[in-house]
């Protein structure tokens, strides 16, 4: 048997870079095009009978001028539409967004329960966890950018997201 010698500040070295290199995808945008990135877009699973179906992410705008998200297009659904959701007279009401959702430059804004979505209107069939979405999204003003919506139950958004423990 042979002993190495091995120093533990590059033992601890070679560990942490492994680990951040385990880590890159989950820190990595998944889709751009120009200065409009999107991380990390997905949907929950429908019921059997349910007419809609919704779409979260985060759109990252890395460029000097606003963007508008103006549309949304699947083969999933009969139409996508611009979702807010808002407080009025004490009670939660989902309200379309008429002129599209605009991210500043050089913000982000997040699709997220209970806050801007996408709702997949007159759904062709419930959507199941583990499937993938197909969408179109349309920037005022940009090329269509095709993304792919991933379904996941909330839980597994929630452990995703919530970093109290850490």
């Amino acid at each position: 048997m042979t002993l190495r010698k091995v120093s533990l500040p590059a033992l601890g070295l070679t560990a942490f870079s492994t680990l951040a290199t385990l880590s890159l995808p989950v820190l990595a945008e998944d889709y751009r095009q120009g200065d409009i990135a999107i991380e990390h877009p997905w949907s929950r699973p429908t019921p059997p009978g349910t007419p809609v179906g919704v779409g979260y992410m985060t759109i990252h705008n890395h460029g000097g001028e606003p963007v508008t998200l103006v549309a949304g297009e699947t083969p999933a659904a009969e139409q996508v539409s611009i979702h807010e959701t808002v407080m009025r007279d004490g009670l939660m009401k989902m309200q379309p967004l008429a002129d599209g959702l605009t991210v500043p430059a050089g913000e982000t804004v997040v699709l997220k329960p209970h806050s801007f979505h996408l709702m997949l209107e007159q759904l062709n069939r419930p959507l199941k966890e583990g499937e993938e979405i197909p969408l179109t999204l349309q920037f005022q003003g940009m090329e269509p950018m095709e993304i792919v919506l991933q379904v996941q139950a909330m839980d597994a958004m929630s452990s995703k997201t919530d970093h109290s423990a850490h």
